[in-house]
């Protein structure tokens, strides 16, 4: 499903390339369920970012169930991210002036998903993720577990092939980041791949398998017996 050979990438600063990461090389089959390690500075991001869709390598091969990524074009690229992946982001990302079903449905209309459709898989999604009494709250009418498991709701409602996560309990207290980690948790028993970008052992001890990264480069590609 996910393909990264011999990646590498570095950003420019004045006449200098700064590499950020060397010659990754990662392949993840659907039903997984990964987390991505490091500490800050590690290249741990910007690796979610290239998997995301959101960068491009700057030398390598990533290839995502069968397309060449490198090849396509932005707005294959949005195809790609709209088609295929749920994002979920530590500070959640919600637009204020929508409600919680509002919210959800935006991935659905992007997709050109009709009306009846888009509410109904919106609805959907929330119920999935023990929100079905708050469909009609806005943002600040929610906790932070509430928000993330609205941004659950978002990533699920389009049935992505994997849902990438970063950090997505580091905004939230201990009861709602193990809230947040039982969804995904369930998520992949059901089938969906997760990969979750943290630094945070007791979050990705709920992982089957953790890729440590650390100054660019793998160090451990461990799967856990659980």
């Amino acid at each position: 499903m996910i393909k990264l050979k011999q990646v590498y990438k570095a950003y420019a600063q004045g006449m200098l390339a700064v590499p950020i990461l060397h010659d990754i090389n990662i392949e993840i089959e659907g039903g997984e369920f990964v987390s991505i390690m490091g500490p800050s500075g590690s290249g741990k991001s910007t690796l979610m970012n290239i998997i995301g869709c959101l960068d491009r390598p700057t030398k390598g091969e990533y290839i995502l169930n069968d397309v060449n990524v490198l090849a396509a074009d932005e707005a294959h690229l949005a195809l790609l991210r709209n088609q295929y992946i749920g994002f979920v982001f530590q500070h959640f990302h919600l637009l204020p002036r929508l409600s919680a079903v509002e919210n959800v449905e935006l991935p659905l209309i992007y997709g050109g998903e009709r009306k009846k459709e888009r509410r109904e898989r919106a609805l959907e999604a929330l119920a999935k993720v023990g929100l079905s009494d708050r469909v009609g709250h806005l943002p600040n009418q929610l906790s932070g577990g509430q928000k993330q498991r609205v941004a659950i709701a978002r990533a699920i409602a389009n049935n992505p092939t994997f849902i990438l996560a970063d950090e997505p309990t580091g905004a939230l207290d201990s009861k709602s980041g193990e809230q947040v980690m039982n969804i995904f948790t369930q998520l992949n028993e059901e089938g969906t791949t997760v990969i979750m970008v943290t630094h945070e052992e007791a979050v990705a001890a709920y992982t089957k398998r953790r890729i440590y990264i650390k100054d660019g480069e793998i160090t451990q590609d461990r799967r856990m017996v659980i």
